[in-house]
């Protein structure tokens, strides 16, 4: 999971992922029978443990603005947890071969759950009677989406812990009636 957060599906070589877990490629292939399973194997260990935290957080929390606001916290700090920064399901797949077209959908359907589960807890909030009955989730999901593809991009890019974090007010201030 780690060469492929820090090098992405197409960067990462054989060789480092053999290094890493200290196999042979026949080693390699006998446990995952080809780089795009172990890759989608990586996506799914992220999920269930590191990406799991801000989104238990965002469910968990008593009003929907603290629950995004523990979303965007957790997700700097994970954007921030490797060397290399930003977040795996974001930068896993940038660019994308079309012989690489299967990671790209696998990666790109976890980004859609990520998107359903921030959905879900905006429509509680309307439900609760928190953000007005009008209120456009699709778009806002999407927005709240981007804004963690922000601090995963500008993580990568050196952004600083503070940095990362001036983000998060702003954003919720998108939840302000107009």
């Amino acid at each position: 999971m780690q060469v492929f957060w820090a090098k992405g599906y197409e960067g990462a070589q054989l060789n480092d992922l053999t290094a890493a877990i200290g196999v042979k490629p026949p080693s390699f292939y006998a446990a995952f029978g080809s780089k795009e399973a172990a890759f989608r194997e990586a996506i799914d260990l992220y999920i269930a443990t590191i990406g799991s935290a801000q989104m238990r957080a965002l469910e968990q929390a008593v009003t929907v603005r603290d629950g995004l606001r523990a979303m965007l916290e957790g997700s700097v700090e994970v954007a921030l947890s490797t060397k290399s920064g930003g977040c795996f399901l974001i930068l896993g797949v940038v660019n994308c071969l079309p012989a690489n077209e299967v990671a790209r959908e696998h990666l790109m359907r976890a980004r859609r759950k990520t998107v359903e589960l921030v959905s879900d807890r905006l429509r509680r909030g309307v439900a609760d009677g928190e953000l007005p009955a009008d209120t456009d989730i699709p778009r806002l999901a999407a927005f709240y989406h981007g804004i963690l593809q922000a601090i995963s991009f500008q993580a990568r890019d050196g952004a600083t812990r503070a940095e990362l974090r001036a983000l998060i007010d702003p954003a919720l201030r998108a939840l302000d009636p107009a």
